[in-house]
């Protein structure tokens, strides 16, 4: 997303010329890499020893699949059978990773967990970071593979990596669905239906299918999201569902105690409780910023606003609609920053200033957070929507104006 929050500008007049983008993205890149590599050599006890072994999210997927692969889906949402998994996977110590994912997830991880632990890390990152690429070349209309350094180089690819996280995928459906929606509406519902995997991500895509009246896409979205239910229902039953209803009911004890960074949160929630508010005024924030974030793609999607506007302030405002959303899912930020670069112009100079900015903070927004107390990633998140927001209603006023000349005004 380096591209895609710096951009490639299309005007002649941007002193932020693809040279430059592309020059400063290698640098920030070659930086991430070397702090990458340090982390990892660190993790592993490689530098010093460690007083625990460590392991990455992933592994939280990798022992539901081989629970679910011994006939005992259930159990992943069993923390202690779950944590039990986990430590047979990599080595016994390590700190739990909680599994909220709905049944449909397991249909993945049961696929995984058949290879080796490292394997099944390695396939998952590496073919998600290529659907990843590839979706977000084609939002961007780009062909020269000079394009992939900015896309690299944004922070949250390292931050998906590092943890072993499926943010990659997630972007990759939502962008893929967003290209396909006004062309191909029913591979759009599909692909949007997919997204039930993570269902939250999906919570402002029913307003904007309706908003824009894209009815196949709706019905679509609808009958994939079924089928996939249906389809994890058949192969793991009842009981795994029911297990994981009521263990989603009570996940929001965990990210309130804080056993989940707040500093690691994207939305409005976390950044309230990192401030020290109390759990029902975080509950308030959130709810307050869902129905504006809502409102506004609701507003945007009926206007028939250009897809690049559309699509842009969907992914943007799905960020500060959810709860629930971490560091690594400022992914989803890359989309939306990939289809304000495709819109008409480009980015502008000051846009693409607010975006390098955007990048620096995203570099380590967790660690910052906590040492500051300033909830940086959701900082990050609301910046981008307001982006998104300002290039809509400027899009209408313009041509308003511009109606407004041709009639003679």
């Amino acid at each position: 997303m380096a591209s895609t929050v710096v951009g490639f500008s299309r005007s002649s007049e941007n002193w932020v010329d693809r040279r430059r983008i592309i020059t400063f993205c290698a640098i920030l890149l070659a930086i991430e890499l070397g702090g990458f590599l340090f982390l990892v050599a660190g993790t592993h006890g490689w530098i010093v020893p460690l007083a625990e072994p460590a392991s990455t999210d992933f592994v939280s997927f990798y022992a539901a699949g081989s629970l679910a692969d011994a006939g005992t889906p259930e159990l992943a949402y069993d923390q202690p059978a779950h944590q039990v998994a986990e430590e047979r996977a990599t080595e016994p110590g390590i700190q739990y990773r909680f599994f909220y994912y709905p049944p449909v997830f397991l249909l993945i991880c049961a696929g995984l967990a058949r290879l080796p632990y490292l394997g099944a890390f390695l396939v998952f990152e590496a073919a998600s970071l290529a659907l990843y690429l590839i979706v977000v070349r084609r939002i961007l209309q780009e062909t020269r593979w000079d394009a992939l350094i900015p896309l690299l180089a944004f922070p949250s690819v390292f931050w998906t990596l590092g943890l072993g996280q499926n943010s990659f995928l997630t972007a990759a459906l939502f962008g893929a669905g967003l290209l396909c929606i006004d062309r191909r509406p029913i591979l759009a519902g599909v692909l949007f239906g997919a997204l039930c995997y993570k269902p939250h991500f999906g919570v402002l895509v029913p307003v904007a299918l309706i908003a824009g009246r894209h009815w196949r896409a709706l019905a679509a979205a609808a009958v994939s999201t079924a089928a996939l239910c249906a389809l994890s229902l058949i192969l793991f039953g009842w009981g795994t569902w029911h297990d994981f209803l009521a263990e989603a009911l009570r996940s929001h004890a965990t990210y309130e105690s804080g056993k989940v960074s707040f500093g690691g949160f994207v939305t409005p929630l976390g950044a309230v409780l990192l401030l020290g508010g109390a759990a029902p005024a975080a509950y308030a924030v959130q709810a307050a910023a869902t129905l504006i974030a809502g409102l506004l793609v609701a507003h945007v999607w009926r206007s028939g606003r250009p897809l690049t506007i559309r699509a842009a302030t969907l992914a943007a405002a799905t960020l500060v609609a959810i709860p629930v959303a971490l560091v690594y899912d400022l992914m989803l930020a890359a989309v939306a920053a990939a289809w304000l670069i495709r819109d008409e112009g480009g980015l502008s100079a000051w846009e693409n200033t607010i975006f390098g900015v955007l990048i620096i903070l995203a570099l380590d927004p967790r660690d910052v957070a906590e040492a500051w107390h300033l909830p940086v990633a959701p900082l990050v998140a609301v910046a981008v929507l307001a982006l998104a927001a300002i290039r809509a209603f400027h899009r209408n006023t313009s041509s308003v104006a511009e109606a407004f000349r041709l009639n003679g005004g």
